[in-house]
């Protein structure tokens, strides 16, 4: 079993590395999320944060939008050109995605201020795209209501994950050994 243990020690640190990363920062964010119920900003500061920026932008693009917010349900609805267009949740905010992105960078983390400056400049990237791509998908919704499944379920989620998977191949890229000239 030791033999075992050395020869993949790699891909054990590996998977320690990204489930411990994941597990603890998981946690952490339910605390955080716990620790919001009932607090100033509704549902918790990050998803209005979001939710606020979603519709400033879609003001500044000449659109008439606003958020509602209303019900039981922890949602913000942003109501775009006087319909309601798309519901803004937990999930929406992109800290999950983020959570997710820290995680196997971490796995494969070498100096401190490198992987610091990656994961930084990351989940900034991530944060930014989602608040665009929520911005375009609640266009998207208005002019094509009827497309709402594909572009909910599969453009959009497409565009933020594809975007994660980019950011990680180019971790891999920036630590893979560089070929020496002879």
């Amino acid at each position: 079993m030791k033999e075992l243990f050395r020869k993949y020690k790699t891909v054990v640190r590996f998977v320690l590395l990204f489930l411990g990363t994941y597990l603890v920062l998981s946690l952490l964010y339910g605390l955080y999320l716990k620790l919001s119920e009932g607090g100033e900003y509704f549902p918790d500061f990050i998803t209005n944060l979001v939710a606020r920026q979603t519709t400033s932008i879609l003001s500044g693009l000449g659109y008439q939008s606003t958020l509602i917010s209303e019900g039981p349900v922890p949602k913000l609805l942003i109501n775009f050109n006087g319909r309601n267009i798309a519901e803004i949740i937990e999930g929406c905010n992109s800290v999950s995605i983020i959570i997710l992105f820290i995680s196997f960078v971490i796995s494969f983390a070498e100096k401190f201020k490198k992987t610091f400056l990656f994961i930084f400049s990351g989940a900034v990237l991530i944060y930014i795209v989602n608040v665009l791509r929520i911005v375009i998908l609640v266009i998207a919704l208005y002019h094509y209501p009827e497309q709402e499944n594909l572009l909910h379920s599969v453009v959009f989620p497409g565009i933020i994950y594809g975007m994660v998977f980019l950011l990680w191949m180019l971790w891999v890229k920036m630590l893979s050994p560089k070929p020496t000239k002879s």
